[in-house]
C-alpha cells in the first residue's frame, strides 16, 4: 500500500484480514492451469491498524524484492531439473533409435546437439550451486538479487534450448502426448 510520496520508498506492506469490512476478493481464470490460486483484491476503504505495518514504513518495495531471490533460484534449479531431463531422454532415444544404418548418436549434427544441451545445462547447474553455497555461507539476499535475477534468465534460456533441441532428436516422437513427446511439451 502506498504510506508516502511516489517512487520505490513510498510502499508499505500491511497484514489485513480478509473478513475485513471493504475487501472483495475474486479469483482470476488463468490460460495455463488451475492449482494456483490467482486472485483480483480490491480494498475500499478498509480500516487497518497501524500495528499490522510489516517492518518499516515505506520499507515495503524492499521486502517484495529481497523475496523474489529465493523464487528465482528456486524457479532456476527446477527448471535445470527439467533441461537435464530433456537432454537425458534425448541421449537415450538417440543411442536407442537408427538411422540411415546407425545409430542416431553417431550422427555428428545430433552429438553437436546433445553436446550444446549440456553444455549449457552445466553451467546453470555450476550456477545454481554457486549461488547455493553463497547462501548456505549467510551472504545476505541483499547482495543475491543480480545474480539470482542473471541465473532465472539463463535456467530459461537453458531450458527452452534444450526442449527445443529434444524435439528435434525425437522427431515426429515429439509430436505426440506420450513416449518422448511427453516431456518436451512441458
Amino acid at each position: 500500500v502506498r504510506t508516502g510520496t511516489a517512487g520505490n520508498k513510498g510502499i508499505s506492506l500491511l497484514l489485513v484480514d480478509t473478513a475485513s469490512p471493504g475487501i472483495t476478493v475474486r479469483k482470476m481464470a488463468t490460460q495455463f492451469d488451475s492449482c494456483h490460486g490467482t486472485t483480483f483484491i480490491t480494498l475500499d476503504n478498509v480500516l487497518v491498524p497501524e500495528k499490522n505495518l510489516i517492518g518499516e514504513e515505506g520499507n515495503g518495495f524492499m521486502y517484495l524484492l529481497l523475496n523474489f531471490n529465493h523464487e528465482r533460484f528456486v524457479i532456476s534449479v527446477g527448471t535445470c531439473r527439467f533441461a537435464r531431463l530433456c537432454y537425458t531422454e534425448s541421449l537415450k532415444y538417440a543411442i536407442r533409435r537408427k538411422t540411415f544404418g546407425k545409430r542416431l548418436s553417431e550422427h555428428q549434427m545430433i552429438r553437436l546437439k546433445l553436446a550444446e544441451m549440456l553444455r549449457q545445462i552445466e553451467a546453470l547447474h555450476d550456477g545454481n550451486e554457486r549461488v547455493a553455497f553463497q547462501y548456505k555461507s549467510g551472504v545476505p539476499d541483499a547482495k543475491l538479487g543480480s545474480q539470482c535475477g542473471l541465473l532465472k534468465v539463463m535456467a530459461s534460456k537453458t531450458f527452452e534450448y534444450c526442449a527445443r533441441e529434444a524435439s528435434q532428436v525425437f522427431g515426429g516422437s515429439a509430436l505426440v502426448r506420450e513416449g518422448p513427446g511427453k516431456i518436451v511439451e512441458r
